[in-house]
């Protein structure tokens, strides 16, 4: 069972030649609303990319007409969303610039994702049986508290740092699996007083300290897990992307789909990775979403998550 808590937006995508720089206005082309939310995103992509997994979402929108538009494609999709609840404020609004190359700048209004609450999650969804998966855009003390709460009831944890935040060691100590970017990494690391630029040494050092698995995560180049027992790196599905949007998100929902169904780390690594790679050939966060089919049937074109030396090179 996986339980995502986290935000659920409505998503307003531009399509344009270059990204602005400060106090640029650019002109731009199409342009298209979908339901969105890093939350949302990997709840959905979790209920896509699993084998019958039961994924519940937990979050807030607004009691606007997009209240209702944010979780469509998750009630669509069979995603529970029971426990997702209505604020006072409006429902959050992302708006996502994408240029010819397939790379975005976005902007958020969280609005409703603020009012997120753990005790939205209720117990009996809190278990053994369990992955929670969440992110950083509700409250963190929220996150915290809900961390806490999950790891006593023994349910296995898995927190992606984005957007870019410092997490308490006293978190970090209950974290199961940490995924975060090159970026991200750094912002962790120097929470935790590791001043170095290498993601390899800050993923090796946050998994002997506090007894996780730090996956980070590294675009085009693929991915790398650093844990107490070693290191793991895996490649990328070889794709042309039309837009980047959304991987991220798309490779936390197929390592959690993967992880529930029991598979080995360097084996959901491998689905996460090809998950996150579908997700770059067309447009959209969660309308660019994989389903099992279509993974499984580029499985293959990814060699498992293989054995590494600390330095991130092939050993």
């Amino acid at each position: 069972m996986i339980v995502v808590f986290g935000s659920l937006n409505a998503d307003f995508f531009m399509q344009v030649d270059k990204l602005p720089q400060p106090g640029e206005t650019v002109l731009g082309g199409r342009y298209f609303l979908v339901p969105g939310g890093k939350g949302a995103n990997q709840a959905l992509a979790a209920a896509r990319a699993g084998d019958g997994n039961q994924v519940f979402m937990v979050g807030k929108v607004g009691k606007d007409e997009w209240g209702d538009f944010a979780t469509s494609l998750l009630r669509e999709d069979g995603a529970d969303v029971t426990n997702v609840g209505r604020g006072e404020t409006g429902t959050a609004c992302a708006s996502i610039l994408v240029d010819d190359k397939g790379e975005n700048a976005i902007a958020v209004a969280s609005g409703a994702n603020l009012e997120a609450r753990a005790d939205q999650v209720p117990d009996d969804l809190l278990g053994p049986e369990t992955w929670l998966v969440l992110q950083m855009e509700v409250t963190a003390k929220e996150n915290w508290a809900l961390i806490a709460r999950a790891k006593a009831a023994g349910a296995r944890i898995l927190l992606s740092v984005a957007p870019a935040a410092p997490v308490p060691a006293a978190t970090l100590d209950q974290v199961d699996i940490l995924v975060v970017n090159e970026i991200e990494a750094r912002m962790v690391g120097e929470a935790e007083k590791i001043f170095v630029e290498d993601t390899a040494e800050i993923g090796e050092t946050l998994a002997a300290r506090h007894g996780l698995t730090c996956i980070v995560t590294l675009g085009g180049e693929g991915a790398a897990a650093y844990s107490p027992e070693g290191a793991l790196a895996v490649a990328t599905l070889p794709i042309t992307p039309v837009d980047t949007t959304g991987a991220g998100d798309a490779f936390v929902g197929g390592l959690a789909a993967a992880l529930d169904e029991g598979k080995t780390l360097q084996e959901a690594l491998r689905f996460a990775a090809v998950a996150a790679g579908l997700c770059c050939t067309r447009e959209g966060t969660q309308s660019s979403f994989a389903r099992r089919a279509e993974i499984d049937a580029r499985i293959k074109e990814v060699l498992p998550a293989q054995i590494v030396g600390g330095s991130g090179q092939q050993g």
